[in-house]
């Protein structure tokens, strides 16, 4: 993927920091995001890592966003989804370029379809082969 304008390591931690600062403030979604993450620095530094590995081709994420986010499945509703997204538009909207503000909000849009999906139709991660 091309780099695009706006978007570098330094703006993702500060996109990051603020758009969770937004979460855990929310009536809705705050409560279940406070509740999920017990070190919140190390957590804002996995989601930089995540978005930097999504948006910049880097390769720093290593984990797996899906299974962590099916541990707290019965919680979570679509609404909820919706209210991340909203809240992730408004802060993207607010820190980048509207080029690379677009860029973050279809991604975020995939992600969110994509584990809206696997989590309202309960669906369990994919078994890993025996070696």
């Amino acid at each position: 993927m091309d780099s695009i304008e706006g978007i570098d390591e330094e703006g993702l931690a500060r996109l990051v920091g603020r758009f969770y600062a937004k979460v855990r403030a929310d009536e809705l979604i705050g409560p279940v995001f406070n509740d999920a993450i017990d070190d919140w620095p190390e957590h804002l530094e996995k989601l930089a890592a995540f978005w930097s590995s999504l948006m910049l081709t880097t390769g720093r994420y290593k984990g797996m966003p899906m299974a962590a986010h099916l541990k707290h499945r019965a919680r979570l509703t679509p609404a909820m989804f919706e209210r991340w997204l909203g809240l992730w538009r408004e802060t993207t909207a607010e820190e980048m370029p509207p080029q690379a503000a677009a860029a973050m909000q279809a991604k975020a849009n995939r992600i969110a379809e994509s584990f809206k999906l696997a989590l309202m139709l309960k669906l369990d991660p994919a078994p890993v082969p025996a070696a």
